[in-house]
């Protein structure tokens, strides 16, 4: 039997971080079994980018692509490559020669998706969270050169986020040609720990009509090895 991993964070009502101007998550029953209710129902409040979520073009490009228009086959069963970058620490720069090896990779199996794997899911919903690496721009660009069309992450954004400012430049990068982003993202590191030779991801937003981004339930599995 195929061994699926969850690469998705839990939505828990009171520990899902939100940046700053987002809803929090919440889910309230409205009608319940207990209370004599037909049925077990819940009202959820919650963003587009709440918990382990897709961005679309549209998120920072008016003329962008919505959610619901993605194109699904890259985001379905999806040749993906994991870069280790558990090394990095907070506020580092990820630059392009960390990414060597997982480009060769991307460049050996026409990937058009790319893990970045830093292991900052592990401060997930704690004041550490937030200050996770950032990739650099270029690094980003080039990526997009080599026909990455899909970057993933185990932290809040690719950008740099300080109690400050928070950057936007690789997010205009990727999204500005069409590109997908994937945040919030867990568990990476199991990927690299059990040295799959080809790992597969389902990465698939809501069909939210016009909206910017979705929460998404992101699996990987193990894929059988090409001749």
């Amino acid at each position: 039997m195929t061994s699926v991993i969850d690469l998705t964070h839990p939505l828990v009502p009171g520990s899902v971080p939100a940046c700053q101007g987002h809803p929090c998550y919440s889910a309230t029953p409205c009608l319940s079994l207990a209370d004599g209710g037909l049925a077990n129902v819940h009202a959820l409040a919650l963003g587009t980018h709440t918990g382990t979520h897709i961005d679309a073009p549209y998120h920072f490009f008016e003329d962008g692509t919505p959610v619901d228009r993605l194109d699904l086959s890259v985001l379905t069963a999806a040749p993906a490559v994991v870069a280790d970058l558990r090394g990095k620490d907070s506020h580092q720069r990820i630059v392009w020669e960390d990414l060597a090896d997982a480009v060769e990779e991307v460049k050996r199996h026409g990937a058009r998706v790319l893990l970045l794997c830093t292991g900052w899911s592990r401060h997930w919903n704690t004041p550490t969270y937030p200050r996770h690496p950032f990739l650099d721009a270029d690094a980003a660009r080039w990526l997009l050169e080599l026909g990455v069309r899909v970057l993933g992450l185990d932290m809040m954004s690719p950008d740099k986020v300080t109690a400050d400012e928070e950057c936007a430049d690789v997010h205009r990068v990727v999204l500005g040609s069409g590109g997908i982003i994937v945040e919030n993202l867990t568990s990476l590191d199991v990927l690299l720990d059990r040295g799959w030779k080809r790992v597969l991801v389902s990465l698939l937003p809501l069909s939210l009509a016009g909206c910017d981004g979705s929460p998404i339930r992101a699996v990987a599995w193990e894929g059988a090895e090409q001749p």
